[in-house]
Protein backbone atom coordinates (compact mmCIF):
# COMPACT_ATOMS: atom_id res chain seq x y z
CA UNK A 1 0.00 0.00 0.00
CA UNK A 2 1.37 3.67 -0.94
CA UNK A 3 0.04 6.51 0.12
CA UNK A 4 1.37 10.16 1.02
CA UNK A 5 1.26 11.58 4.75
CA UNK A 6 1.89 14.60 6.75
CA UNK A 7 4.69 14.78 9.76
CA UNK A 8 4.90 17.24 11.90
CA UNK A 9 8.84 18.14 13.17
CA UNK A 10 10.10 19.23 16.32
CA UNK A 11 10.13 22.49 15.10
CA UNK A 12 6.29 22.57 13.77
CA UNK A 13 7.04 22.31 10.88
CA UNK A 14 4.42 20.32 8.81
CA UNK A 15 6.25 18.27 5.54
CA UNK A 16 4.67 16.01 3.05
CA UNK A 17 6.11 12.23 3.06
CA UNK A 18 5.77 9.28 0.57
CA UNK A 19 5.17 5.54 2.34
CA UNK A 20 5.12 2.39 0.75
CA UNK A 21 4.32 -0.77 3.24
CA UNK A 22 4.19 -4.48 2.63
CA UNK A 23 0.59 -6.46 1.94
CA UNK A 24 1.47 -8.59 5.41
CA UNK A 25 3.22 -7.63 8.27
CA UNK A 26 6.67 -5.25 7.80
CA UNK A 27 9.92 -6.80 8.92
CA UNK A 28 10.93 -3.07 10.43
CA UNK A 29 10.41 0.32 9.29
CA UNK A 30 12.99 2.20 6.17
CA UNK A 31 13.77 6.00 6.13
CA UNK A 32 14.23 6.33 1.89
CA UNK A 33 15.94 9.79 1.86
CA UNK A 34 15.91 11.64 -1.27
CA UNK A 35 18.24 13.04 -3.92
CA UNK A 36 18.34 16.78 -5.28
CA UNK A 37 15.70 16.16 -7.04
CA UNK A 38 12.71 15.51 -4.47
CA UNK A 39 10.81 12.75 -3.66
CA UNK A 40 10.14 12.17 -7.26
CA UNK A 41 8.96 8.73 -9.43
CA UNK A 42 12.26 7.44 -8.88
CA UNK A 43 12.64 7.42 -5.12
CA UNK A 44 9.16 6.27 -4.99
CA UNK A 45 9.90 3.45 -7.04
CA UNK A 46 12.89 2.88 -4.65
CA UNK A 47 10.23 2.56 -1.86
CA UNK A 48 8.23 0.36 -3.44
CA UNK A 49 10.58 -2.03 -4.28
CA UNK A 50 12.20 -1.93 -0.15
CA UNK A 51 8.56 -2.38 0.55
CA UNK A 52 7.95 -5.26 -1.79
CA UNK A 53 10.78 -6.83 0.35
CA UNK A 54 8.99 -6.87 3.43
CA UNK A 55 9.64 -2.98 5.15
CA UNK A 56 7.58 -0.21 5.73
CA UNK A 57 9.56 2.79 3.95
CA UNK A 58 9.20 6.26 4.51
CA UNK A 59 10.27 9.28 2.07
CA UNK A 60 10.32 12.20 3.62
CA UNK A 61 9.83 15.33 0.99
CA UNK A 62 12.74 17.48 2.64
CA UNK A 63 12.68 20.66 0.34
CA UNK A 64 8.92 21.31 1.52
CA UNK A 65 10.66 23.98 3.91
CA UNK A 66 11.43 26.16 0.94
CA UNK A 67 9.11 24.58 -1.99
CA UNK A 68 6.75 21.86 -1.97
CA UNK A 69 5.58 19.57 -4.38
CA UNK A 70 8.88 19.23 -5.86
CA UNK A 71 9.87 16.48 -8.42
CA UNK A 72 12.53 17.03 -10.70
CA UNK A 73 14.46 15.19 -13.67
CA UNK A 74 17.63 14.59 -14.19
CA UNK A 75 18.87 16.90 -16.82
CA UNK A 76 21.54 19.97 -16.22
CA UNK A 77 18.29 22.30 -15.44
CA UNK A 78 16.97 19.96 -12.88
CA UNK A 79 20.72 19.95 -11.30
CA UNK A 80 20.62 23.18 -11.25
CA UNK A 81 17.48 23.67 -9.61
CA UNK A 82 17.83 21.08 -7.03
CA UNK A 83 20.93 22.63 -5.82
CA UNK A 84 19.65 25.44 -5.42
CA UNK A 85 16.91 23.97 -3.05
CA UNK A 86 19.27 21.99 -1.24
CA UNK A 87 21.29 25.13 -0.24
CA UNK A 88 18.41 26.85 1.39
CA UNK A 89 17.64 24.05 3.46
CA UNK A 90 19.96 24.00 6.57
CA UNK A 91 20.87 20.60 7.67
CA UNK A 92 19.88 20.81 11.45
CA UNK A 93 16.25 21.26 9.68
CA UNK A 94 16.52 18.41 7.84
CA UNK A 95 17.44 16.46 11.08
CA UNK A 96 14.47 17.60 12.52
CA UNK A 97 12.30 16.07 9.60
CA UNK A 98 14.65 13.28 9.70
CA UNK A 99 13.87 12.15 13.30
CA UNK A 100 9.71 12.95 12.62
CA UNK A 101 10.12 10.76 9.54
CA UNK A 102 12.10 8.06 11.87
CA UNK A 103 9.25 8.23 14.58
CA UNK A 104 7.02 7.47 11.67
CA UNK A 105 8.69 4.25 10.24
CA UNK A 106 9.23 2.82 13.89
CA UNK A 107 5.80 2.25 14.03
CA UNK A 108 7.17 -1.12 11.99
CA UNK A 109 10.00 -1.98 14.95
CA UNK A 110 13.35 -1.02 13.91
CA UNK A 111 14.50 1.41 11.69
CA UNK A 112 17.18 1.52 9.09
CA UNK A 113 17.68 4.72 6.97
CA UNK A 114 19.11 4.45 3.23
CA UNK A 115 19.91 7.80 1.34
CA UNK A 116 21.23 8.60 -2.09
CA UNK A 117 23.60 11.24 -3.55
CA UNK A 118 22.24 14.19 -0.89
CA UNK A 119 20.75 11.95 0.93
CA UNK A 120 23.23 9.47 1.37
CA UNK A 121 25.33 12.05 3.59
CA UNK A 122 22.22 12.81 5.13
CA UNK A 123 22.04 9.05 6.00
CA UNK A 124 25.53 8.85 7.56
CA UNK A 125 24.44 11.63 9.74
CA UNK A 126 21.11 9.64 10.89
CA UNK A 127 23.94 7.34 12.03
CA UNK A 128 25.67 9.27 13.90
CA UNK A 129 22.67 11.88 14.94
CA UNK A 130 19.49 9.78 15.45
CA UNK A 131 18.63 6.38 16.87
CA UNK A 132 18.51 4.26 13.43
CA UNK A 133 19.78 0.83 13.85
CA UNK A 134 21.35 0.55 10.52
CA UNK A 135 22.42 3.30 7.86
CA UNK A 136 23.01 2.49 4.26
CA UNK A 137 24.69 5.19 1.82
CA UNK A 138 24.98 5.29 -1.74
CA UNK A 139 26.97 7.97 -2.80
CA UNK A 140 27.18 10.64 -0.52
CA UNK A 141 28.99 13.44 -1.60
CA UNK A 142 28.86 15.82 1.38
CA UNK A 143 30.36 13.16 4.37
CA UNK A 144 33.84 14.35 4.33
CA UNK A 145 33.10 18.39 6.63
CA UNK A 146 31.28 15.37 9.08
CA UNK A 147 33.47 12.18 8.81
CA UNK A 148 34.93 12.17 11.89
CA UNK A 149 31.44 11.75 13.95
CA UNK A 150 30.92 9.08 16.03
CA UNK A 151 28.60 6.46 14.02
CA UNK A 152 25.87 4.73 16.66
CA UNK A 153 25.01 2.29 14.04
CA UNK A 154 26.44 0.09 11.65
CA UNK A 155 27.14 1.55 8.49
CA UNK A 156 27.19 0.19 4.76
CA UNK A 157 28.19 2.31 1.81
CA UNK A 158 28.30 2.48 -2.05
CA UNK A 159 30.75 4.60 -4.17
CA UNK A 160 31.41 4.49 -7.35
CA UNK A 161 35.07 4.93 -8.87
CA UNK A 162 34.13 6.98 -11.75
CA UNK A 163 32.22 9.64 -9.24
CA UNK A 164 33.81 12.62 -10.85
CA UNK A 165 32.09 14.74 -7.71
CA UNK A 166 33.33 12.39 -5.05
CA UNK A 167 37.58 11.88 -5.49
CA UNK A 168 38.45 8.20 -4.55
CA UNK A 169 40.45 10.06 -1.85
CA UNK A 170 37.47 11.52 -0.20
CA UNK A 171 36.50 7.84 -0.12
CA UNK A 172 39.55 6.92 1.65
CA UNK A 173 39.20 9.86 3.98
CA UNK A 174 35.78 8.42 4.90
CA UNK A 175 37.20 5.21 5.29
CA UNK A 176 39.62 5.90 7.83
CA UNK A 177 37.49 8.07 9.75
CA UNK A 178 35.01 4.69 10.20
CA UNK A 179 36.97 1.83 10.18
CA UNK A 180 34.11 -0.22 11.46
CA UNK A 181 32.44 0.73 8.41
CA UNK A 182 31.42 -1.50 5.47
CA UNK A 183 32.44 0.56 2.48
CA UNK A 184 32.18 -0.65 -1.60
CA UNK A 185 33.37 0.77 -4.91
CA UNK A 186 32.28 -0.10 -7.79
CA UNK A 187 33.21 0.52 -11.21
CA UNK A 188 30.45 3.21 -12.11
CA UNK A 189 29.94 7.09 -11.89
CA UNK A 190 27.74 8.94 -9.75
CA UNK A 191 24.24 8.05 -9.61
CA UNK A 192 24.86 4.25 -10.58
CA UNK A 193 21.71 3.09 -9.00
CA UNK A 194 19.21 5.02 -10.99
CA UNK A 195 17.68 3.46 -13.97
CA UNK A 196 16.54 7.10 -15.06
CA UNK A 197 20.21 8.35 -15.43
CA UNK A 198 22.80 7.83 -18.06
CA UNK A 199 25.28 7.09 -15.34
CA UNK A 200 22.86 4.23 -14.23
CA UNK A 201 24.78 0.67 -14.14
CA UNK A 202 22.90 -2.40 -13.98
CA UNK A 203 25.48 -5.13 -12.87
CA UNK A 204 26.68 -2.25 -9.76
CA UNK A 205 23.35 -1.38 -8.71
CA UNK A 206 22.49 -5.33 -8.40
CA UNK A 207 25.18 -6.09 -6.27
CA UNK A 208 25.02 -2.93 -3.95
CA UNK A 209 20.99 -3.57 -3.95
CA UNK A 210 21.96 -7.25 -2.69
CA UNK A 211 24.63 -6.25 -0.34
CA UNK A 212 21.94 -3.50 1.04
CA UNK A 213 19.49 -6.09 1.65
CA UNK A 214 21.52 -8.59 3.24
CA UNK A 215 22.53 -5.68 5.38
CA UNK A 216 19.23 -4.76 6.21
CA UNK A 217 18.43 -8.19 6.97
CA UNK A 218 20.86 -8.72 9.48
CA UNK A 219 20.47 -5.24 11.64
CA UNK A 220 16.78 -4.62 10.87
CA UNK A 221 14.69 -8.18 10.49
Amino acid sequence: MTQWIELTAADGHKFDAYTAGPAGKPKGGLVVIQEIFGVNSHIRSVCDGFAAEGYLCVSPALFDRTERKVELGYDEASVARGRELRAKVAWEQVMQDMAAAMEAASAAGKVGSVGYCWGGSISFLCATRLPVQAAVVYYGGQIVPFKDETANAPLLMHFGEADSGIPLTDVEQIKQAQPQAKVHVYPAGHGFNCDQRGSFEPTSARIARERTMDFFRQHIG
